[in-house]
């Protein structure tokens, strides 16, 4: 009998990358994980074959991957995005950034992943979106706390909304916070927590702001999908807003809720709302109103 395929797994920081190993571990198949020097920590990873491979050696990274025989890999984790010119590419990085173009290098962060699933695929691997194979990751519709959006909060989210995606069309950021129909912040490459960090001290008296966070328009539904968490519900409350807005499972797309049970506490303690929502629904029903 042929023993089954490895999962790669590319990692980054955080918590996603070791809840994609563990349950393509748990439904029987090997892994093996490349992780990213100064991101992902070893000593995480000592249950699964693993490589430590510096950011730039795209070399290093096709050559582990190959050796381990990966072709069906993730890419997960947070990666702080270098200045171009810091990289230290090795030979195939200058060789696949030349191809890959100004474009897609200097563009938004969507911009730039959607050239690497490219360059994956073009390498011979086939890039799958986390969701694919933690199939729980992404929250269904609808309203899982015990705090619920008024309709105050509600107009709150429909503006947030309007925001959020002209954010994403520029692919410069998923989220924004909105209060009594303020925009108080808005997400670019600092990301969400340093994002709501700073609204702790623009907040206005009264009904606090409601974080949102979409999808990107016309991003890759294999990377960079937004991400909420326990520390995402402690970083609002923190900020003194009254409730998060997230986009809801479309397919394989939608909005990844690491740690769920611990993220809707944290919420229930916090007495915020976390709402899943459809956001032309949402709007539609602000029109209608």
């Amino acid at each position: 009998m042929t023993a089954p395929e490895p999962l790669g797994l590319i990692a980054g920081g955080g918590v996603m990358p070791l809840r994609v190993a563990d349950a393509a571990s748990r439904a029987g198949r090997p892994v093996f994980a490349a992780l990213i020097e100064g991101f992902a920590d070893p000593r995480d990873f000592t249950a699964w074959p693993h490589e430590v491979v510096r950011l730039g050696a795209v070399g290093a990274l096709f050559a582990a991957l190959r050796r381990n025989r990966v072709r069906q890999l993730v890419l997960a984790g947070r990666v702080k995005r270098p200045s171009f010119l810091s990289l230290r590419l090795d030979g195939e990085g200058v060789r696949l950034a030349a191809k890959v173009g100004r474009k897609a290098i200097f563009g938004g962060d969507d911009a730039l992943l959607r050239a690497v699933v490219d360059v994956l695929r073009e390498e011979g691997f086939d890039p799958l979106g986390a969701q694919q194979v933690f199939a729980d990751l992404l929250i269904e519709g609808g309203c899982p706390t015990r705090a619920r959006p008024d309709a105050d909060a509600m107009a709150d989210i429909r503006r947030g909304i309007s925001v959020a995606r002209q954010l994403g069309q520029a692919d410069a950021g998923q989220g924004c916070v909105v209060q009594q129909g303020l925009v108080l912040a808005v997400e670019a490459i600092e990301g969400t927590d340093a994002m709501l960090a700073r609204c702790a001290d623009l907040a206005r008296e009264g009904p606090g702001g409601v974080l949102v966070k979409l999808v990107k328009p016309s991003q890759s539904k294999l990377v960079d999908l937004p991400v909420i968490g326990p520390d995402t519900i402690r970083a609002a409350a923190a900020a003194g807003l009254r409730g998060v807005a997230v986009e809801a499972r479309n397919g394989h797309v939608g909005t990844i809720v690491l740690d769920r049970d611990v993220t809707i506490s944290e919420a229930n303690a916090a007495g915020l709302f976390l709402l899943a929502m459809d956001a032309d629904q949402v709007l539609n029903q602000g029109e209608n109103a």
